[in-house]
Order: C-alpha cells, then sequence, then structure tokens
C-alpha cells in the first residue's frame, strides 16, 4: 500500500515538473529522476518509504528554488524552464566551457537532434554549400542543459538551435532580435554569405 501511494504521489509530483519545465516530448531530468525514485521504492529496489519521500522532496525544493531565483532575476518563461533543467552548475566553468565551443569553427551551431527548427537549419546550411560545426545539447542532456541555460542568460534567448558566426550570436533558424535575426533573417537580408565570408568559414570542397 505504501508503495502504491508513493508512486502516485511521485507521479502526480512529476506531471507537475513536466508540466512547468518541459516544452518539447523528453521527460525532464528531475521529472525522470522522481519516477526512478518511486520505482526503485515500489520495487524494493533499496530504498525505505521515508527515504523516498525526502529525495522526492528535496527534488521539488530544488526546482521550486530554482523558478523563484530566476523569477528575482527577471527572466522569462523559457529560460526560468532552461534554469529548472539545468539544475546547479558552475557558471564560470560553463561559460569557459561555452567560449571554447563556439569559437571551435567558423560556425557552430548548438542543437537538439529531433528538434524540427534544428533540423531545418542543418538541411538550410548543408544546401548552403558551406562547412559548419553542430554540437548536440542533448547528448549528454545534463551537460547540454547548463549549456543553454547559461547561453541564454548570456544572449537573452534559450531557445534551439543557438547559431553563432565568428564566435557571435546570430539567432536560431527563423526566430531571434533585430541584430541577431537567425538563418532565414539573414539570408533574407544579405547578410548571411559575408557573415560566413567574414568568419572564414569554407565552402564544401573548396581547396586551400
Amino acid at each position: 500500500m505504501k508503495s502504491f501511494l508513493l508512486l502516485t504521489t511521485c507521479l502526480s509530483v512529476a506531471s507537475f515538473t513536466d508540466g512547468f519545465t518541459s516544452i518539447h516530448a523528453t521527460r525532464t531530468r528531475n521529472s525522470k529522476n522522481i519516477v526512478d525514485v518511486a520505482l526503485n521504492a515500489a520495487d524494493g529496489g533499496g530504498f525505505s518509504f521515508d527515504e523516498a519521500l525526502t529525495n522526492i522532496q528535496e527534488i521539488f525544493q530544488k526546482s521550486l528554488r530554482i523558478v523563484q531565483e530566476s523569477q528575482q532575476e527577471g527572466a522569462g518563461f523559457t529560460q526560468i524552464m532552461a534554469n529548472v533543467l539545468a539544475g546547479d552548475y558552475d557558471a564560470e566553468s560553463t561559460q569557459t566551457q561555452i567560449k571554447e565551443m563556439i569559437n571551435s569553427a567558423p560556425m557552430v551551431m548548438l542543437t537538439w537532434e529531433r528538434s524540427p527548427s534544428c533540423q531545418k537549419a542543418v538541411q538550410a546550411m548543408d544546401a548552403s554549400g558551406y562547412e559548419y560545426s553542430t554540437i548536440r545539447l542533448d547528448d549528454p542532456w545534463d551537460e547540454g542543459n547548463k549549456i543553454r541555460a547559461e547561453v541564454g542568460k548570456m544572449v537573452g534567448r534559450s531557445s534551439v538551435p543557438m547559431v553563432f558566426i565568428g564566435g557571435e550570436y546570430m539567432g536560431g533558424f527563423d526566430g531571434g532580435s533585430e541584430d541577431a535575426p537567425g538563418l532565414v533573417g539573414m539570408a533574407f537580408k544579405g547578410s548571411l554569405q559575408s557573415k560566413l565570408d567574414e568568419a572564414g568559414a569554407k565552402q564544401k570542397g573548396a581547396t586551400a
């Protein structure tokens, strides 16, 4: 009876967490942890009822704390979701990692494999004839989530793909800002090719 009650409680909390923190079909790390705790306890996998409830409470309180801190910083809903998924991490070391990533090639896209916008961005760049680099933020999720959250804080936008040319943020596929309109916006303005050329991006098959 206790195991059934625990599982029901966990799934209810996980549903709340998913509803708040996940805009895509993949289960969030936090809710997965909650469900795993529940299933482990229900199967007699080493957790006592009280220990499992304590673990669930800690996960939920951590997520709630991050939401409150993000709201105090003025973050929007999408950034708050990204922050919750990322959890606690070392911002300084993550920023260093991001700078290395975005400067590792003339053009770098941070992507999710199953994101329709990311797939369109990849198709568009394949058609462009220019070489580019993709770095997946969903493999593994734990690493990618903190990178996505921190990039969002740095550029004011946490949606994927995140396009960088010459180490400079350019928006996403078809969205961004006036200064970073995304691939579609740059193509319509006629600035995409010049940006790629200025950054030293090579056309596929071109010889040095």
